[in-house]
């Protein structure tokens, strides 16, 4: 599977435990860390959690795992990294703080509100 159309598989699981504030951010002419960061908000640790694990369910169910999973115990920033695509899930406070949009500005920018 091509990365953009990962990407877009995660951003379908966001949407369904309602995420806030998906976007994604084409970062391959910038970088060559990654093609794409998915990034997203959650209302508590909880919702947080659950986003994640409905990313992990998806991909599994097509046979993409994780190369790496961070921050899953705290719940306040879970980081997903598929290689080409990494996901962001925040607590919106912790968002705000870090602010990954702002820093990978000159990547083009697709938003779900």
């Amino acid at each position: 599977m091509d990365s953009k159309k990962l990407a877009d598989k995660i951003m379908e699981a966001m949407q369904e435990k309602k995420a806030k504030d998906i976007n994604m951010i084409d970062i391959h002419n910038i970088t060559t860390i990654a093609d794409y960061f998915v990034i997203c908000s959650g209302t508590s640790t909880t919702h947080i959690k659950a986003i994640a694990d409905e990313i992990d369910v998806k991909l599994n169910e097509i046979g993409v795992e994780p190369y790496h999973k961070e921050g899953y115990d705290t719940a306040r920033w879970i980081l997903l990294d598929y290689a080409d695509v990494v996901v962001h899930v925040f607590h919106q406070e912790d968002r705000e703080f870090f602010n990954l949009e702002r820093l990978w500005s000159d990547g083009e920018m697709t938003c779900i509100r």
